[in-house]
């Protein structure tokens, strides 16, 4: 079987060709005009969304070296994501399911994230730990098969990309902020400053994220009301992204010890940090568990993993159970409920 699959579910637009578990393509376009915004901007998003999807598909076609002749079904995201955008992928997918008369299987965004670990890694058994995150979500996932997963944690307001973007604006850096916070802690001292880790502690797997922007702007405020100096940026970069991670590595590790399994997949664009790969890894390792990263093209949102899920609900259901065009986009993101 071949699956064309779409993901557009933010500032990402994607098409694969998936089949037999592999991906033969997964074309990726990524929508930069909005780091001058400081942030994506839901209209323009669909509106690039709208522009780059046709080409994209073909181009994923052709380096899959076939055409929509040779495809046997479609995947798309439908949830969750920006409205508009996700409303792009949908309806264009329905277009090509009713001219091919194709079936079409929508897709969770975050179920595409939960099983990238094994589009990376055939070999990956279940059960194992997933953490998902990324600029719209913080979860961990205990994955039991292709079709049983629980949540086991999720964020209660920020998540650790939109952390993390939001630090970098408080440092000066453009958006996305993520990686130049990345880039500039390798030249810090992660232990200069003493930056709150929220929920550290708490007993469950839930995350919050918006104190530390909080506490990092009014530690700005304080101390460099004139401006923060070139020099400090390294530590400042390193000690905040120390405080998120080291959340992320204890809450995963803890999940994974708990539910005694032996991998954790890390997913999701956060996912690229490095200080985040290493110090899951050195965690883990102590637990005699094995970390999957999946490579960076896996990371952030692509149709390589809405395609590989899809090929699995499509094996385990009657391929006639996604023959209806009238599934509706969902716009809501994960998050734990406040007490």
């Amino acid at each position: 079987m071949k699956i064309l699959a779409i993901e557009s579910s933010c500032d990402e637009t994607s098409a694969a060709v998936v089949s037999g578990g592999n991906a033969l393509s997964n074309i990726i376009s990524s929508q930069h005009f909005h780091s001058k915004f400081g942030g994506v901007v839901p209209e323009l998003a669909s509106r690039a969304h709208l522009k780059a999807i046709s080409y994209l598909i073909d181009e994923s076609l052709d380096k899959a070296g076939l055409t929509m002749n040779d495809i046997n079904a479609l995947a798309v995201t439908s949830q969750p994501g920006l409205i508009g955008s996700l409303i792009v992928g949908s309806n264009f997918a329905k277009g090509l399911s009713l001219k091919y008369n194709l079936p079409i299987v929508p897709v969770n965004h975050i179920e595409g994230h939960i099983f990238s670990g094994n589009l990376q890694d055939s070999q990956l058994e279940f059960p194992y730990i997933t953490l998902v995150v990324s600029g719209g979500h913080t979860a961990i996932f205990l994955v039991e098969s292709y079709s049983e997963y629980t949540a086991m944690g999720l964020t209660k307001d920020d998540a650790a990309g939109e952390a993390f973007d939001k630090i970098a604006k408080l440092l000066g850096m453009p958006y996305p902020g993520g990686p130049h916070i990345d880039k500039n802690a390798k030249n810090g001292n992660p232990k200069a400053y003493n930056f709150p880790r929220s929920m550290m502690n708490s007993k469950d797997f839930n995350f919050s994220f918006s104190g530390i922007k909080t506490a990092i702007r009014y530690f700005i405020a304080k101390n460099f009301p004139d401006g923060i100096p070139d020099e400090v940026i390294p530590d400042l970069a390193a000690s905040a992204q120390a405080a998120i991670v080291d959340v992320l590595v204890a809450k995963t590790v803890e999940a994974a010890a708990k539910t005694n399994v032996n991998h954790i997949v890390i997913a999701g664009g956060v996912s690229a940090n490095s200080s985040l790969r290493s110090e899951m890894a050195a965690k883990a390792s102590i637990e005699y568990i094995n970390v999957i990263a999946p490579e960076l093209q896996y990371c952030m949102d692509n149709a390589a993993m809405i395609g590989f899920i899809a090929e699995k609900k499509l094996e385990e259901n009657d391929i006639k159970d996604y023959s209806d065009l009238t599934f509706r986009v969902n716009p809501n993101a994960l998050r734990a409920k406040r007490k």
